[in-house]
C-alpha cells in the first residue's frame, strides 16, 4: 500500500478550525500515514505567529526581564485550539516545563521549537495518531550541522512497522539532547527528511496557496500557475525568492526520487503543483517555468589587461572574498574583466578591507563597486531545447525601458540571470513576464 508524508504549514494549523480541515484531509486518504506539523501561524493579517512569540519569551528571559505575559498568551493560544477541538490535553503542564526552562537556562533553539512540538502533540491527540519527538530522530552534530545519513538510518528504523504518526517539524537535537533548529520554514525540510526515511510514494506539502505561481502575484496580476516542474527548476526558483517551499527541502526527496505535491489546505480539491525529477510528460506551452528574483546585491568589477593570460587570477579574486567569509552569487567575465556579484549584507561589513586587498594583490587597471542591484532569474528546463528565449527576455526588458547591468546564463541553460537596478526590479519582472509567458 502507498505511503504519503504530509507536512502542514503554520497557516494550515493556525487555529481549531484549520486543525479540523487538516484532519479531514488526512482521513480522506488512508495513504496519508506520516504527518509533519508546523507551529501555529497567523490567523489574520495583524496576528502574531507563535514562533515569534516564543522568540520574544526567550529574549525577555535572556535579558532578565519578565516573560510571563507573553508565555500566558502562548498558553491561551493553544488552549483555544484544544477547546475548539474538544480534546483532553494538559497544556498547563507543558507550559510549566517551558517556564522552568526559561527560568533556569533559556535556550533560543529550544524555545523556538516548542511551537512545533506542542502543535504536533495536539494534532496527534486529535487524530488518534502516534507522536514521535523530532529530538529523538533528527540528528545534529556537536557543531549544529545536520547529520543526514544518521537521521535517515534512525528514522527508518523507528518508523518501520509504524504507521499514522505525527512528527514536529523545524528541529532536531545533538547527541546530548540540546535542541537545534533549521532555518525558518524548516518544517519543509523535516517533511522531506521523513519522506526519504519511509521511502514515501509522495511528499505532500500543504500550505495556503494552490501550488506555485510563475511569478510573484504582488508584482504581476494573476500570474499563470505552475502545474508541474522539476527539482532543478524548483531549486533555482526557491533560491531566487519563490518562497512556497524551503529551498533545502529539495535535497532529501530528490535523492530518493520522491515527488512533491504542493497543495492548498483551504482548497483541497485543487491539484496544486507536482514536482519531480523529470520534466512533465505533457509538453508545456511555455518553455519558461517561472520568474523569480531578489534585491540587495553588490557587484565588484575588476578590469586588467591580459587578465586571461594571468594564471590563477580568478582564484585569487575569489579567495579574497572567501577569506572575509563572503560567498559569491555570480561571476560574469570577459577577456579583461571579471565581476563578482554577492549579497550586499555579506559584503558591506568588509567593504573597505576587500577593496584594499583587491587593489593591493590584483593591481587592477580599473576597479569599481556597484550597489543596489537586483537579480532576476528566468527558469525553465525547456529553454535548453528551444530558440529565442533569451531574445524575448532582452526584448521584454527593452520594451520596459530597463537598463541591464548584468547577464549570466548557467551552463546547463536552465536559467538566465539578469541584473538591474533595485528601483527597476518590479518593472523588469513585469516586462520579462509579458515577453515570455503571455
Amino acid at each position: 500500500m502507498q505511503r504519503y508524508v504530509c507536512k502542514f504549514g503554520g497557516s494550515s494549523l493556525a487555529d481549531g478550525a484549520q486543525f479540523k480541515k487538516v484532519a479531514d484531509i488526512i482521513k480522506a486518504r488512508p495513504v496519508r500515514k506520516y504527518v509533519v506539523a508546523s507551529a501555529p501561524g497567523k490567523r489574520y493579517p495583524d496576528d502574531t505567529k507563535v514562533t515569534d512569540m516564543l522568540y520574544s519569551c526567550y529574549y525577555s528571559a535572556a535579558a532578565g526581564q519578565n516573560y510571563e505575559l507573553i508565555l500566558g498568551q502562548i498558553r491561551d493560544r493553544y488552549l483555544s485550539i484544544i477547546n475548539d477541538l474538544g480534546i483532553d490535553f494538559d497544556i498547563d503542564s507543558e507550559i510549566d516545563i517551558i517556564d522552568s526552562s526559561l527560568s533556569r537556562n533559556p535556550q533560543k533553539d529550544y524555545m523556538a521549537s516548542r511551537g512545533e512540538y506542542l502543535n504536533a502533540k495536539i494534532l496527534a491527540k486529535y487524530l488518534d495518531f502516534g507522536f514521535l519527538d523530532a529530538a529523538e530522530c533528527v540528528h545534529f552534530d556537536d557543531n549544529g550541522v545536520f547529520m543526514a545519513e544518521e537521521t535517515n538510518r534512525d528514522l527508518n528504523a523507528i518508523l518501520t512497522g509504524r504507521e499514522y504518526v505525527v512528527i514536529p517539524g523545524f528541529y532536531g537535537a545533538k547527541a546530548d539532547g540540546t535542541i537545534v533548529t533549521f532555518s525558518r520554514g524548516g518544517s519543509d525540510i523535516t517533511g522531506s527528511i521523513v519522506a526519504r526515511a519511509v521511502i514515501a510514494d509522495m511528499y505532500e506539502n500543504w500550505t495556503d496557496v494552490s501550488g506555485m505561481l510563475s511569478t510573484d502575484p504582488r508584482i504581476v496580476k494573476n500570474p499563470l500557475p505552475i502545474e508541474a516542474l522539476s527539482y532543478r527548476e524548483l531549486r533555482e526558483l526557491s533560491y531566487m525568492g519563490a518562497s512556497v517551499l524551503h529551498e533545502d527541502a529539495v535535497f532529501p526527496v530528490r535523492k530518493a526520487n520522491i515527488p512533491i505535491n504542493i497543495r492548498n489546505t483551504n482548497r483541497p480539491d485543487d491539484a496544486g503543483t507536482l514536482i519531480s525529477s523529470e520534466l512533465p510528460r505533457i509538453p508545456r506551452k511555455n518553455k519558461v517555468t517561472g520568474i523569480a528574483g531578489k534585491k540587495g546585491f553588490t557587484a565588484v568589477l575588476v578590469e586588467k589587461s591580459s587578465m586571461n593570460s594571468e594564471i590563477g587570477f580568478g582564484m585569487k579574486m575569489l579567495k579574497i572574498f572567501s577569506d572575509f567569509g563572503v560567498s559569491f552569487e555570480h561571476m560574469p567575465t570577459g577577456i579583461d574583466t571579471m565581476s563578482v556579484v554577492c549579497q550586499t549584507s555579506l559584503f558591506e561589513p568588509h567593504r573597505d578591507e576587500i577593496i584594499e586587498t583587491i587593489k593591493e594583490e590584483l593591481k587592477p587597471d580599473r576597479f569599481y563597486v556597484e550597489d543596489n542591484l537586483a537579480l532576476i532569474a528566468v527558469v525553465g528546463q525547456g529553454m535548453a531545447y528551444s530558440r529565442g528565449t533569451a531574445a524575448r527576455v532582452m526584448k521584454g526588458l527593452s520594451d520596459a525601458r530597463i537598463n541591464i547591468k548584468m547577464i549570466d546564463q548557467g551552463s546547463t541553460e536552465i536559467n538566465i540571470i539578469v541584473g538591474v537596478d533595485d528601483v527597476d526590479y518590479e518593472a523588469a519582472i513585469r516586462g520579462i513576464y509579458d515577453a515570455v509567458m503571455e
